[in-house]
């Protein structure tokens, strides 16, 4: 491992953290890339009500595990 001097060693994590392996959320940009849907199919997914979205500010999030599992069906 290699360890940066300058920066406090914190161990390892708990054994009860969890640890993120795919993102919690994504941007709508984001949904385009990883789906291959147009972004205005992305819109009318999230306006039917297939896709969920949380907004923060002027963002539009929209929670990883809902593409992908409106993309592969899978939760």
């Amino acid at each position: 491992m290699i360890r940066n001097s300058h920066l406090p060693d914190l161990g390892d994590p708990p054994a009860d953290m969890v640890v993120a392996s795919e993102p919690l959320t994504i941007r709508v940009s984001a949904a385009v890339r990883l789906s291959g849907l147009s972004r205005s199919r992305i819109y009318e997914l999230i306006q039917s009500g297939d896709l969920a979205t949380h907004k923060v500010g002027r963002t539009t999030l929209i929670p990883y595990r809902s593409l992908k599992h409106l993309v592969i069906g899978s939760d």
